[in-house]
């Protein structure tokens, strides 16, 4: 058993973007850590140069049972035992990750969206205090104007068998680079299994809103109590929808905190491939100087 896996779901469309990542992966990374990525099926030749000793490249319908039929000329899926709603890559790009604890060895999952890179050496040990694994967790960090998260909270609680969800603000777990604990990652389909009376998976599926990551920390928090440390700067993040100029993203790298080991600018700002580069090359500098 590795002591880390990584994994990103993708698609063709950030291949460029995941060439990026993965290299960081193989830099920052120690040598028995495999890179995992999921795409859909028509995508796999776009990634295969990236298939080696460090990189598995999966078809997420790999992870799926045969019940899961894909509807030809798309990327969706229907359970045709209940064919509504349809899976669409939103939530199948969330499924592949709540899955993968079942199928990959490994004592901890770096979960890393297409748009992030590393940019420090990672390892469990960069996510965890005093032997325990942290949790992403911004307190208060879901406010009444947040209504796609409130509902993911409450889908979160359904799925769950907690009682309703407080009014906002809650705290917001998600994030684009994060670490999760396989363990905690099983116990959590077992709950969704126990409380709903269905595989967890179509439990899951069968949700036209929800978030992996809330449910990921409404469970920690709620079901078992763990009461984990918490890190919220593990990554230095930007969700700005608007493409950034070189000024703007190396000033944003400038920014980098001394303890962040990645960084990640929105794949929605259409920053050009070259400006994330060179954001890319200054928290290098960043890095040296500190």
């Amino acid at each position: 058993m590795s002591k880390l896996a990584v994994i990103t779901p993708s698609y063709a469309q950030d291949v460029d973007l995941f060439a990026d990542l993965h290299r960081s992966v193989l830099e920052f990374t120690s040598d028995d850590t495999i890179h995992h990525v999921f795409v859909p099926p028509g995508d796999r030749g776009a990634f295969a140069r990236f298939e080696g000793p460090r990189c598995h490249v999966w078809v997420r319908s790999e992870l799926l049972p045969r019940r899961y039929l894909r509807m030809p000329g798309t990327d969706l899926y229907v359970n045709y035992r209940r064919p509504w709603p349809p899976l669409r890559g939103w939530v199948m790009q969330q499924t592949v990750k709540i899955a993968s604890a079942g199928l990959i060895d490994a004592e901890a999952m770096l979960i890393v969206d297409s748009d992030a890179v590393l940019v420090r050496p990672t390892g469990v040990e960069s996510f965890s205090r005093d032997g325990r694994l942290c949790l992403y967790r911004l307190e208060n960090g879901v406010t009444a104007e947040m209504k796609r998260h409130v509902i993911w909270h409450q889908v979160a609680r359904d799925l769950l068998g907690l009682p309703p969800s407080p009014p906002p603000p809650l705290p917001d777990y998600v994030t684009a680079l994060t670490f999760w604990d396989p363990e905690v990652v099983r116990a959590m389909q077992r709950r969704i299994t126990q409380v709903t009376g269905r595989d967890w998976l179509d439990a899951f599926n069968s949700r036209l809103h929800v978030s992996e990551f809330i449910l990921y920390g409404v469970f920690v928090d709620e079901v078992l109590k763990a009461d984990l440390p918490v890190n919220t700067t593990i990554c230095h993040l930007s969700y700005n929808h608007e493409p950034w100029d070189e000024a703007t993203a190396t000033a944003f790298a400038d920014r980098l905190p001394p303890d962040a080991v990645g960084m990640m600018i929105s794949a929605k700002s259409h920053t050009p491939m070259e400006v994330r580069q060179a954001a890319i090359r200054r928290c290098a500098q960043v890095v040296e100087s500190s």
